[in-house]
């Protein structure tokens, strides 16, 4: 069964940075695409930013310059790096794989953006 299991979430404050991790059950060459979606209360899942296999990455304009999508392929983990971060960062954070012609989710990590 394939899975995605997200870690690194926290309380962070303002204009400071946050790691967080998805690590995947199998190669995460496997996938088309991996991305990182977020959440926050009473918001729609938006798409902050994704990674092909091929390693060519995109983000939403709002986080652009703030956040970088990379790959470790020997522990099969895809990694958010997010600096800068702001309160309206402050959301459920979700691991998304697309994998021949199916989605695959993570249970989502918590990122809190406070002082």
């Amino acid at each position: 069964q394939v899975q995605l299991v997200e870690s690194g979430g926290g309380l962070v404050q303002p204009g400071g940075s946050l790691r967080v991790s998805c690590a995947a059950s199998e190669s995460i060459f496997n996938f088309n695409t991996l991305s990182w979606y977020r959440q926050a209360p009473g918001n729609q899942r938006d798409n902050v930013g994704s990674i092909t296999r091929g390693g060519s990455t995109t983000y939403m304009d709002s986080v652009k310059g703030r956040i970088t999508i990379s790959r470790d392929n020997d522990k099969n983990t895809v990694v958010l790096q997010m600096n800068n971060l702001k309160p309206e960062d402050t959301a459920v954070y979700y691991c998304n794989g697309l994998r021949y012609g199916r989605t695959y989710w993570g249970k989502g990590t918590q990122v809190t953006v406070s002082s």
